[in-house]
């Protein structure tokens, strides 16, 4: 995937329709707090990735002040959650599918 601004919105926005998502499962399920999920772990791996995808578009060039501020947001956001990231020896988006896949187990 090139690095784009458009691509990061669009990560952006999936992001947030996951938190939005995972909000209402939390409530289907009695309202259990957000923190408590399991699913946590999976949106900190996804915020991580948005986050890096991020700095990377802002080293390539010049970012819209809108997306500059998302990206700040976000990293501040990862920053809260970066513990329950899944730990590897190589973040998750340095790793080619092969290397996902072993991880996964899939």
């Amino acid at each position: 995937m090139a690095i784009s601004v458009q691509n990061f919105i669009k990560l952006a926005n999936f992001y947030n329709q996951m938190l939005m998502t995972m909000s209402a499962i939390c409530v289907e399920k009695g309202g259990i707090a957000m923190e408590n999920y399991v699913g946590r772990f999976f949106v900190a791996d996804v915020l991580e990735y948005i986050v890096e995808y991020g700095r990377r578009l802002t080293a390539a060039g010049t970012v819209p002040d809108d997306v500059a501020r998302v990206i700040k947001v976000l990293q501040e956001r990862f920053d809260a959650v970066k513990d329950l990231v899944t730990p590897t020896e190589k973040p998750i988006y340095e790793m080619t599918l092969e290397e996902f896949e072993k991880i996964m187990n899939i």
